[in-house]
């Protein structure tokens, strides 16, 4: 079985962040997507083992920031191969508080989302969250950044913790 089928659906790059009190963090996800119009919600998928997720799981609130295509490789790695248990993610970066009280990134941003989580799954690894829409901004126009494109161009590895990692040796 070829794994690598699995990077054959699309999806998109973003950061998701929240906050636990005082404490901000972000993560690089791929997994969101609208699970409705009216009201308009959309579900992220975040691994257990990520502050991130444990800051949403106790606030009840995240932010979707939608990256360029033109994001470095660098930028990227800052919350997508970094804890926010060893580094301060916002640290030099562009950031506003939005009016759920949550971090939304601004650089290298087309459009940003804030929610408040209405449900969530368990599904082993990952909690599926689902939110509901209470502010969105688009910040620019602009290409999004796509999962395919950060493979194929940027060369970019999805790490173990991510929900399409696929370990190297299983992969055929």
């Amino acid at each position: 079985m070829d794994l690598k089928a699995l990077h054959k659906i699309t999806y998109g790059l973003y950061i998701v962040s929240s906050r636990d009190q005082e404490r901000l963090n972000g993560q690089i996800a791929n997994t969101v997507f609208q699970v409705t119009a009216t009201p308009p919600r959309v579900a992220v998928c975040l691994n257990r083992e990520n502050l991130t997720h444990s800051f949403v799981n106790k606030s009840g609130i995240f932010s979707i920031s939608v990256l360029e295509q033109e994001t470095p490789f660098k930028f990227i790695g800052i919350f997508g191969f970094h804890s926010g248990r060893d580094i301060d993610k916002f640290k030099g970066i562009k950031y506003k508080i939005g009016k759920t009280g949550v971090p939304i990134v601004l650089e290298h941003t087309l459009a940003y989302m804030e929610f408040k989580v209405e449900g969530k799954m368990e599904t082993g690894t990952h909690t599926l969250f689902i939110g509901t829409l209470r502010g969105a901004e688009i910040i620019k126009e602009g290409t999004p950044l796509t999962y395919d494109y950060y493979h194929r161009v940027l060369k970019g590895k999805s790490p173990k913790n991510a929900p399409t990692y696929i370990e190297e040796r299983r992969a055929k």
